[in-house]
């Protein structure tokens, strides 16, 4: 059910082209009175955060898209046998739609009601949006007529007039409040006497159509509006109308002062996505005289900088600066921006960012729809990723890179009122147009010749501009003459042969294709991971790989079980490969208890506490694979040395806190006494000398020391000494020979408990080491030894003397302890054993879910034992 309900909002969102934000409330069959047909259209009505939506059931016939901050009313109507169950949505423009047979009338009415309240709370200022012609006001609104009207609320036109000329006032950058076409255009056109141009015949058959179909963004929707757009929108109407059918006018008139804000927040700032910017400022239509100008450039610099600030999880993208140039010149530049963030975030989701998922999700589509569309093409071009690389521009750029710039822009007209399927089908087309030519290719460097031939001569005899040439071209003038193609031609054969696909078809495929080309980047992404950390690890790589699965499913099984955890910090596709995917500390522990050989009963949690600390070397809480990998190899792999290195490090700070130290600890007061013997009864009888051994080892560290260059790791002292040895008891239990190295341990803590006392006294008295094993006494009783393992400390033995010294005055190198567990062949022969990953990672992937599952469960039960308690 939440699958269903979640594919229904994705669909409503991209058939009506809405914020991602806009969450889907209701879908109620209805009419709605359509006064161009003079009758009732049968369809569905959709109603969101911010939406009131209609969509007819013949598809094409009629959409409405209704903005509720443009909503002045909603009222139930008297139910009549004609009219049953009316109500009506009155707008700001002087305009009313009344729908009919709507089922739980008062219930959807009230819930509208309570919506409308709460987007006239959030945006108390309606500006004005009924311009006319020559308007000179910054900003125009979601409703805006396009010509001959008054304004219906000359107070909020000056309230919003006021406070956007405020907000310029503030900025001390000159924005611009015209679009650069009504500067640079007009120079092109200068002795052209057309007469009655073409355009201006445009501009009456538009004329005629917003007064039977209404001139707002609420304006009703059909096939009449589509086959207009098809002819090319007239120059004087193409930014607005943009505007209007992208809605990229609401958020205009919803946010005064936000674009001036991000002016002056972003200008003048440096980071990697400026550095970009600036490099393709004259890259962007350098052909074209607005962008010959400084005029021209600060503008497009103002506009991808402000994007870049607003959203910097997509920041800048190369491509962006052509589309916001061509942007710029019908749209004033402030709407401009608005423009881009709709294309961005909405109109083209996932497309301008690091790995352009978005646009590799619908070159598959593309391939699937060339299958489908163009079988004999598809039959001789086996390989039909060639066509969809050759294609990703046409995506990416919407055409403006590799067609005519006058063409170029009657393909975005198209792009804005219908949304992706606009390049679908015009792909289509022109492959359909040279499809002979590529079938009798012989290699895909002619498949490439052709088309870039082809959309070169692709031009616009209607437009009113002169030619400007495209330096993005592949060819130039001097190559082989091509046949001259009409756009309005090319996008006539596009809408007729390839029009019928419906958005639910094409949203159908994105999903099916988005799957597959995540899949694909997974797969990527693994294997470079793998690249990176194979070298520097000793762990088989199909155990590393093993590894990996087990890393991520943590991420994924932490997803599903906890939807409120800022999933996103775990997770960001634009760091590098062997950085993306981070886990915290109980996700850590979770893996730790899996795969670990290192596993010490109840003290196997404050392990891994201990060895996540350790390994969150930049304290943000999260680590990355690479970091659990080199821990475990270090684990499964390493030198004893390594292994006692890493021990060591894991009973020091950061990884053993001082709060953990103190709760710890067995020792509160007073410290252990250090006088012990130095020689020690073996079970057999006999008895080894451990004081030449402790004189020599002295002597052989102090002669290390000099001649090492490695950093040398900070001393123990003895509270951590005692936390490191009750983890080295924690492991030894349940071994075969725990005995033997309940034993060995004893004589080496003994051991080094008094080469702590050695070099405390050294620091104390100012004398050498080695005048101090002579003063050891003989003997000591096994219990003793054994109070260092307890969880309470014992009483000291009675012939024992209590140390006057503080524990800070107490300390252990790592040389020491590696030295005096090196006298212990139990020891050595534990920490040299061979250790297998593969079984673990096999028991793993069995348990990794359960062991999600009884934890929920038992935080549960706990949960439920505290309520009762309570």
């Amino acid at each position: 059910r939440d699958l269903e309900a979640r594919a229904q909002n994705e669909f409503f969102r991209a058939f009506f082209r809405l914020p991602r934000k806009e969450k889907l409330h209701e879908i109620v069959d209805c009419s709605l009175w359509t006064p161009f047909s003079r009758c009732h259209t049968v369809g569905r009505m959709y109603t969101s955060d911010s939406y009131i939506c209609f969509a007819s059931k013949e598809n094409g016939c009629c959409n409405v898209i209704i903005p509720l901050r443009e909503v002045i009313s909603i009222e139930k109507m008297e139910d009549t046998s004609l009219l049953p169950n009316p109500i009506i949505v009155s707008i700001r423009s002087k305009t009313a739609f009344q729908f009919i047979e709507l089922k739980d009338r008062d219930t959807l009415v009230e819930n509208l009601l309570q919506r409308l309240k709460e987007v006239n709370s959030s945006n108390p200022v309606h500006c004005n949006n009924l311009q006319n012609k020559n308007q000179k006001t910054p900003a125009f609104g979601s409703t805006c007529v396009l010509r001959d009207s008054e304004p219906a609320h000359p107070g909020t036109e000056a309230s919003q007039s006021k406070e956007t000329s405020e907000c310029r006032k503030e900025s001390s950058y000159l924005l611009n409040a015209e679009a650069l076409r009504s500067d640079f255009h007009q120079s092109g056109m200068a002795g052209l006497d057309f007469g009655k141009s073409r355009d201006q015949i445009k501009e009456s058959l538009w004329d005629d159509h917003f007064v039977e179909y209404g001139r707002t963004v609420c304006m009703f929707r059909t096939e009449k509006i589509r086959k207009l757009v098809a002819m090319g929108i007239p120059e004087s109407l193409r930014g607005k109308l943009w505007l209007l059918f992208s809605d990229a006018v609401t958020d205009l008139a919803s946010h005064p002062g936000y674009y001036v804000h991000l002016v002056e927040a972003s200008m003048g700032k440096c980071c990697m996505a400026t550095e970009e910017i600036e490099r393709d400022l004259h890259r962007s239509l350098p052909e074209h005289p607005a962008f010959q100008s400084e005029t021209g450039i600060a503008a497009l610099r103002r506009v991808l900088t402000a994007y870049a600030h607003r959203n910097p999880k997509i920041g800048y993208c190369q491509s962006m600066n052509i589309l916001t140039s061509v942007l710029l010149l019908y749209a004033k530049e402030e709407e401009a921006f608005w423009l881009l963030v709709a294309v961005c975030e909405r109109m083209l989701p996932d497309y301008f960012n690091h790995r352009v998922i978005g646009a590799q999700v619908d070159q598959s589509v593309f391939e699937e729809l060339i299958k489908e569309q163009l079988p004999e093409l598809a039959e001789h071009m086996k390989d039909l990723t060639t066509l969809a690389s050759i294609s990703l521009s046409w995506f990416l750029t919407l055409f403006l890179s590799i067609m005519p710039l006058e063409s170029a822009v009657n393909v975005v007209d198209c792009f804005f009122y219908d949304g992706i399927k606009a390049i679908f089908q015009l792909g289509l087309a022109i492959l359909e147009a040279n499809a002979v030519d590529l079938c009798n290719s012989k290699d895909d460097g002619q498949a490439l010749m052709i088309l870039s031939r082809f959309l070169e001569h692709v031009k616009n005899e209607e437009s009113p501009l002169p030619p400007i040439g495209n330096h993005h071209a592949f060819f130039s003038d001097d190559q082989e003459a091509s046949p001259v193609t009409e756009i309005a031609n090319l996008i006539h054969d596009s809408y007729e042969k390839f029009g019928d696909h419906s958005v639910a078809q094409i949203e159908h495929m994105r999903y099916k294709h988005r799957i597959r080309v995540l899949q694909s980047h997974e797969d990527t992404t693994k294997q470079n991971v793998l690249r990176v950390v194979i070298p520097d690890v000793s762990i088989l790589p199909e155990d590393l790989e093993e590894l990996y699965d087990l890393f991520k499913r943590e991420h994924l099984i932490r997803c599903y079980w906890e939807t409120t955890s800022p999933v996103v910090e775990r997770h960001d596709p634009s760091r590098p490969y062997a950085e993306q995917y981070r886990i915290d500390a109980q996700q850590f522990a979770n893996l730790y208890r899996l795969v670990s050989p290192w596993t010490c009963g109840e003290h196997t949690d404050v392990l891994a506490q201990r060895t996540f600390r350790l390994l969150d070397e930049n304290m943000d809480r999260l680590i990355e694979f690479k970091g659990l990998a080199s821990c475990l190899d270090v684990m499964y792999n390493g030198e004893m040395n390594e292994k006692i290195k890493l021990l060591y490090k894991l009973h020091i700070p950061p990884a053993l806190t001082e709060n953990e130290r103190d709760s710890q600890s067995p020792l509160k007061n007073p410290l252990l006494s250090t006088s012990r013997p130095l020689v020690i009864g073996k079970s057999n009888g006999d008895a080894v000398d451990y004081q030449k051994q402790l004189k020599q080892m002295l002597k052989d560290l102090a002669k290390e020391k000099d001649t090492k260059t490695e950093k040398e790791l900070p001393k123990m002292s003895q509270r951590e000494f005692i936390q490191f040895c009750k983890t080295l008891y924690s492991m030894f239990h349940d071994d075969p020979e725990e005995n033997d190295l309940y034993q060995a341990i004893a004589t080496v803590t003994t051991l080094l408990l008094q080469i702590g006392e050695v070099g405390q006294r050294s620091i104390s008295l100012g004398s050498g080491s080695d005048e101090f094993t002579e003063d050891l006494q003989p003997e000591a009783s096994a219990s003793d030894q054994d109070a260092v393992f307890t969880d309470t400390v014992k009483t000291p033995h009675k012939d024992s003397q209590p140390s006057p010294v503080t524990e800070g005055d107490w300390t252990v190198s790592f040389e020491h302890i590696l030295a005096s567990l090196l006298t212990e062949q139990s020891l050595v022969n534990f920490f040299e054993k061979p250790l297998e990953l593969k079984p673990k990672l096999e028991k793993a992937k069995l348990n990794q879910y359960s062991l999600k599952t009884n934890g929920m469960s038992c935080q549960s039960r706990g949960e439920h034992t505290k309520l009762n308690m309570q």
